[in-house]
């Protein structure tokens, strides 16, 4: 059961597809009071979702504010990521979600001020409040009601389920051949290259420079013929700058972001002074995601959008400001309070919410100006929109990989995000791990992080880990900054462990692929907290370090510096697999219960749940060369399993369940019983399940 209520004069964010009526009777669980919503809490139950966040899986007891935010030191105290999902899910003795449909600033007070209460205080009361509750009351069956309320999820290739190699750095078309060299020599698989902001002429959106890259076109197939992808980023700003075509349509037309007194918003990012498509325009919108014809013709079908929440490194206004404050300066003796004065002047220059107070959009539908900070968080969403839009129009029969930084919810039906600019530290590999089942819940099933870190200097200890985590989120890409230490696979002493850790991706692909699928098209989440299967289980809901992935995986990821091994819960018997490499698997029954479970710095560890089949494919360098039709089939049972496989052409929007979903069944003898379309051959390697071990 889902309802509505709303107050004062929501904003269109268009997050939800479903349209229901407007409630008349009070709010349920929450009362208003102090402006605000307050929710009593009850005693060590968990509070879920907000999707890309900070802190643990159970965000009880800090303050969180939807406010998409281009900061890249993710701290124990930051409150704001590059996205706004404003979804909860509280697991009380009657659990129930609520999303909270309000594109402006909106904080989120769970048991910070107070242990035993909730407080959401949005800015303005224009917005829509959805409470969604299932007769189960089963955490899965509240989100699923959620995301049939939002809409499906992206799908993208399935070559974007390879690997991917990016680099802030890669400055011409032969540092992108080198990549590409250095990993088909050294046997590592690969199926993307990242192109970042330098193979554009200064800066400027959809264009090339053919001094670095003087045949573009023929270099994308190159990369092709050899299982490589070219992905390109796109940016927010437009460089304002006269003969640029970009940016002359649309001044001409009034596509840019005005100031109250009509001229275009002048912000400045990568390209210096700069202007910002109006992205809620719809007129706007779908000019700028025609723009993407330019690449689309060179032969790239995949793109990452960046710079959008938007970023802005100052106004021209502000910067003015602050450079006649800081000439007040001159000459005088800076003493502490005056350093720190310059310096704080200094600082105020970059994302500074009074620049996102002073510029507007002109969305139409009844909505005449708008101010950017009332709708901020909608801008991401909208660039990628305008990018899915488009593709449908220019390539209507094939999928296109886009993702983005910024979102917001509705923005999972047009693209995935990477988890945005990271660092190389440990703590950032055990947030990625956390912030997997959110962000699934809020739709956003490809997801990600820079493997490595992207800031600061990786260690090959870290890199291993991380990859080891890495080769079970959809987005798989190992991206590092400028002037950070190179952290291609192939440059570390250990490339043979990196190597091996990388191929175990491919092999794992048949299930991944299967149980993305069935996710997105049945409104799963991919990731899940083991409370969420184990709702029962009174250690479940404690462990925040372990993720089940799909039907029958369970993760346990090494995220601590050093280590050899880790402790893990089992909610029940499960079969334990090790792999140092694809020739090198082995297995191990466990019984329920706590458990010190050794993994060397080589080893990926985890779990096949008790009843259920994991299929694996022989590893290959790219996922064109995968051989789908010969799979091993690891099966931990105590009676007949089916397993159910998907597989499609992998380019091609057709998603029949019926269609290419085919059913798997294996019996504790080894037998294998399929009937389906496709010419599939198996081995089965059977564990069979004790009553109890």
């Amino acid at each position: 059961m889902i309802r509505r209520y709303t107050f004062g004069k929501p904003f269109p964010t268009e997050a939800v597809v479903k349209e229901l009526p407007y409630e008349t009777d009070a709010l349920p669980f929450f009362s208003i009071e102090d402006n605000r919503l307050s929710l009593p809490l009850e005693n060590d139950i968990p509070v879920y979702g907000l999707g890309e966040q900070v802190r643990g899986i159970n965000k009880r007891g800090w303050l969180y504010v939807s406010n998409a935010t281009d900061d890249p030191n993710h701290l124990e105290h930051t409150h704001s990521l590059y996205g706004a999902h404003n979804f909860l899910l509280i697991g009380a003795s009657h659990p129930f979600g609520v999303f909270i449909d309000y594109p402006g600033t909106l904080t989120f007070d769970i048991g910070y001020t107070r242990r035993d209460q909730m407080y959401i205080q949005p800015s303005q009361w224009d917005l829509d409040i959805y409470i969604i509750e299932s007769p189960d009351d089963r955490l899965v069956s509240i989100v699923r009601l959620f995301r049939q309320l939002i809409g499906k999820s992206y799908i993208p290739p399935k070559w974007a389920f390879g690997y991917g190699q990016s680099r802030w750095g890669y400055q011409n078309e032969a540092d992108i051949r080198k990549v590409a060299k250095g990993h088909r020599e050294a046997g590592i698989p690969l199926d993307a290259i990242y192109m970042d902001i330098d193979y554009m002429v200064r800066y400027e959106d959809f264009t090339v420079s053919e001094e670095k890259f003087p045949d573009l076109p023929t270099l994308v197939q190159d990369m092709k013929s050899q299982g490589i992808h070219l992905v390109p980023i796109i940016d927010a700003g437009v460089k304002i700058e006269e003969g640029y075509s970009v940016y002359e349509e649309g001044v001409q037309n009034n596509y840019f972001c005005k100031e109250e007194d009509g001229t275009d918003f002048v912000g400045a990012v990568w390209p210096g002074r700069a202007h910002f498509p109006d992205m809620l325009n719809p007129k706007a919108r779908r000019w700028f995601g025609l723009k993407y014809k330019y690449l689309l013709d060179m032969g790239i079908d995949g793109f990452w959008n960046d710079m959008n929440e938007p970023a802005i490194f100052y106004s021209e206004k502000r910067l003015q400001k602050v450079l006649d404050q800081v000439a007040d300066l001159k000459g005088q003796n800076l003493d502490l309070n005056k350093n720190n004065e310059m310096l704080g002047l200094v600082n105020t220059l970059a994302n500074n919410p009074e620049d996102y107070r002073s510029f507007y959009h002109e969305p139409g539908n009844g909505w005449e100006k708008v101010r950017h900070d009332k709708v901020h968080n909608l801008y991401g969403f909208n660039m990628t929109r305008a990018a899915g839009e488009a593709f449908d129009e220019l390539e209507p029969d094939k999928r296109i990989l886009m993702f983005s930084r910024s979102s917001y919810i509705g923005m999972h039906r047009y693209g995935g995000i990477w988890q945005g600019d990271n660092l190389s530290w440990w703590s950032h590999l055990l947030l990625n791990i956390k912030m997997m089942p959110s962000l699934n819940m809020c739709g956003f099933l490809y997801t990600g992080a820079d493997l490595g870190g992207f800031g600061a200097d990786t260690t090959e200890d870290l890199l291993l880990r991380w990859l080891q985590f890495g080769i079970f989120t959809p987005l798989m890409r190992n991206h590092s900054a400028m002037g950070t230490r190179e952290q291609e696979a192939y440059q570390f002493d250990n490339m043979e462990a990196l190597k091996n850790t990388i191929k175990l991706r491919y092999c794992l692909l048949p299930y991944l692929y299967s149980e993305y699928m069935k996710a997105a098209l049945t409104d799963d989440m991919m990731f899940r907290p083991l409370a969420f299967d184990y709702p029962q289980d009174p250690f479940a809901s404690k462990v925040e370090d372990q993720l089940l992935l799909g039907d029958g995986l369970m993760l346990c990821p090494v995220y601590q510096q050093n280590a050899s091994g880790r402790y893990v819960y089992l909610p029940e018997d499960m079969l334990l697999i090790t792999a140092s490499g694809p020739d090198d698997i082995r297995f191990r029954e466990m019984s329920a219960g706590h458990h010190y479970i050794e993994a060397s710095l080589t080893e990926v560890v985890f779990f096949l749940r008790r009843g259920h089949l994991l299929p694996l494919a022989p590893a290959a360098e790219s996922v064109k060369d995968l051989d789908p039709s010969h799979l091993t089939l690891i099966g931990y049972l105590n009676g007949p399993c089916t397993y159910t496989l998907y597989d499609d052409d992998g380019i091609s929007k057709d998603f029949d369940l019926d269609k290419h979903a085919e059913p798997i069944t294996v019996s504790p003898d080894g037998s294998v019983k399929y009937s389906g379309s496709r010419r599939l051959t198996f081995d089965a390697k059977i564990f069979k399940a004790l009553p109890s071990l």
